[in-house]
C-alpha cells in the first residue's frame, strides 16, 4: 500500500514540472527514483523484522531461535582501504534448535540457503523448518550477501554464485566450531531454486564438509537462464555494483557461478527435483545439469515431475501430493545424516506442523 501511494506520489510531483526542459525533467526524474529505492529498502528492512517476530510465533514452540552475526569474505567490489586491507562482510543468520537437544550428543545440521534474487529467509519456510526439527536436526539458515532486509549497502554486495557460496559455507563452519552438539561428519546442503544454487555449488567447491545434498528446481545455468529472462532481470546481474558485464561480454564468469559447469566436481550424495511446469527454473535448464552430471559419470538422484501443482513451488507446499513428495526428500536425505527422529509418514508430517514429535 504505501509503495502504491510513492507510486502516483512520484507522478502528482513530476506533472508540474512536465513542461520543463528534457534535462531538468531528467535530473528531477532520477532524483525521485533514488529517493524512491531508499523507501524501497526502509519498507523491506521493516519487512523483515515484522517476520522476524512471526519466527517465535510459528516455531518457538518447539525450537530455540537465534539470529547470529558472521563473517564472510570482503565484498566482491570493495577496494583497500587506508590502511590497505578490507574488512570481512559481516551478515545474519538465523539459527534453529529443537528444545529436544541433549547438549551431551551430536547432532546432523542442516544448512538452509533461501532462493530468489535480492530476496531472504523467511517464514514461508515455517513448515520446511518445522519439519526438520521434529526429525532432530539443527538448523543454520544464512543471510548471505544481497539479500534483502538489511538495507541497500548490503543489498548492493549481491555476488550471485560468488562469495555467497563462501558465506553459506562459513554458516557451516560457524555451526560446528561453536555448537559441541552438531556433528560435523553429518551436514547436509538444502537449498531450492537460487538456495539450490548456492547448496550444490557448496558440496561443489567443499566436499568434504558435506554429506549430502537437495537441489530443488535449482538455477543451474545462468547463460541460459538469462537467454529467457527479461531485460530487467537481466540487468541485476549486469549491474555495475554487482557482475558489472553482460553474458555476452564475459561469458566464462557466468560460467564460473553456473553448477551445470562444475559438474564434474560432484562427490557428494546428491538428490534433484525439477517439475515441468516450473515457469521460474525451467525445467531445460534442471536437464542440462542432469546431462552433465550424466556426462561426468557421477552417482546422484534425480526426478524430473511431470506437471505437479505448485509449478516452481511443487514439493515446498501443502496439499497431500506435495507433501508425500518433500516425504521422499527427508527420507533421501536421512540415509546419510540419521537423524534422531527421522520421518516415516505423512501423519508424522502432519503432527510435526502442529506439535512437537513425542520422544
Amino acid at each position: 500500500m504505501n509503495k502504491f501511494f510513492i507510486f502516483f506520489g512520484v507522478i502528482f510531483l513530476t506533472f508540474p514540472f512536465c513542461f520543463c526542459q528534457n534535462d531538468e525533467t531528467n535530473k528531477l526524474l532520477k532524483d525521485l527514483q533514488n529517493k524512491v529505492n531508499k523507501y524501497e529498502h526502509s519498507f523491506d528492512i521493516l519487512e523483515k523484522k515484522i517476520d522476524d517476530v512471526l519466527w517465535f510465533q510459528r516455531v518457538g514452540d518447539m525450537a530455540f531461535i537465534d539470529k547470529v552475526v558472521i563473517t564472510g569474505p570482503p565484498p566482491a567490489n570493495e577496494k583497500n582501504n587506508t590502511f590497505g586491507f578490507s574488512n570481512p562482510l559481516k551478515f545474519y543468520a538465523y539459527v534453529f534448535i529443537s528444545k529436544k537437544t541433549d547438549v551431551n550428543k551430536k547432532y546432523p545440521l542442516i544448512v538452509m540457503p533461501h532462493g530468489g534474487v535480492h530476496a531472504n529467509f523467511s517464514t514461508y519456510a515455517t513448515h520446511i523448518v518445522r519439519e526438520l526439527l521434529a526429525q532432530g536436526y539443527i538448523i543454520i539458515a544464512p543471510e548471505y550477501r544481497g539479500s534483502t532486509g538489511y538495507g541497500e549497502s548490503f543489498w548492493k554486495n549481491i555476488d550471485y554464485g560468488g562469495l555467497e557460496v563462501q558465506d553459506n559455507e562459513a554458516s557451516r563452519a560457524y555451526m560446528v566450531e561453536n555448537y559441541s552438539f552438531v556433528d560435523e561428519t553429518r551436514v547436509g546442503a538444502v537449498g531450492w531454486s537460487h538456495g539450490g544454487l548456492i547448496s550444490l555449488m557448496s558440496v561443489f567447491q567443499y566436499p568434504e564438509n558435506y554429506a549430502v545434498c537437495f537441489a530443488g528446481t535449482p538455477v543451474s545455468d545462468l547463460i541460459m537462464r538469462l537467454d529467457y529472462y527479461d531485460e530487467g532481470y537481466r540487468n541485476l546481474f549486469s549491474a555495475d555494483y554487482h557482475i558489472g558485464k553482460t553474458v555476452e561480454e564475459d561469458s566464462a564468469e557466468y560460467k564460473r557461478r553456473s553448477p551445470v559447469w562444475h559438474a564434474d566436481k560432484l562427490q557428494t550424495p546428491l538428490l534433484i527435483h525439477t517439475n515441468t511446469n516450473d515457469d521460474d527454473v525451467k525445467v531445460i535448464e534442471v536437464e542440462a545439469l542432469i546431462d552433465a552430471l550424466k556426462k561426468a559419470n557421477k552417482n546422484f538422484e534425480y526426478e524430473i515431475y511431470r506437471d505437479i501443482p505448485g509449478g516452481h513451488s511443487f514439493d515446498r507446499i501443502d496439499p497431500k501430493q506435495n507433501r508425500e513428495i518433500r516425504l521422499k526428500i527427508w527420507k533421501f536425505i536421512a540415509k546419510y545424516l540419521n537423524p534422531p527422529y527421522p520421518m516415516k509418514s505423512l501423519k508424522e508430517m502432519e503432527k510435526a506442523a502442529y506439535v512437537v514429535i513425542d520422544n
